[in-house]
């Protein structure tokens, strides 16, 4: 019976960061729909995907953290003031979902 309840334990542990992947890929996903859906790239590029004007945001995940990013998300002018970039209007769902989207852009 303990030896059952180990594996089980064991089970548990080894499928943990499956599960954790699937939703961070999940969330990766939304993010990337929010980021088309919300307008970012009428401005922003990602890729081979968006309009050029403002920063290529290709690799911006290898600069800075996720927690970052939702901050600039919520009010970019607060952590740069003479930014370019418009507060725009977000859901918390949307700003963390690009947030995980922009931060796997590495």
């Amino acid at each position: 019976m303990r030896r059952c309840g180990a594996f089980a334990l064991l089970a548990v542990l080894l499928a943990a960061p499956v599960v954790h992947a699937q939703e961070r890929a999940d969330l990766v996903e939304e993010g990337r729909r929010a980021f088309v859906r919300n307008g970012c790239h009428g401005c922003h590029t990602v890729k081979r995907t968006g309009t050029p004007i403002a920063r290529d945001l290709s690799h911006v995940g290898a600069k800075y953290r996720p927690e970052y990013l939702e901050r600039w998300l919520r009010d970019p002018s607060y952590l740069r003031p003479s930014t370019h970039m418009p507060a725009i209007e977000l859901t918390d769902a949307d700003i963390r979902s690009i947030a995980a989207f922009l931060s796997a852009q590495q």
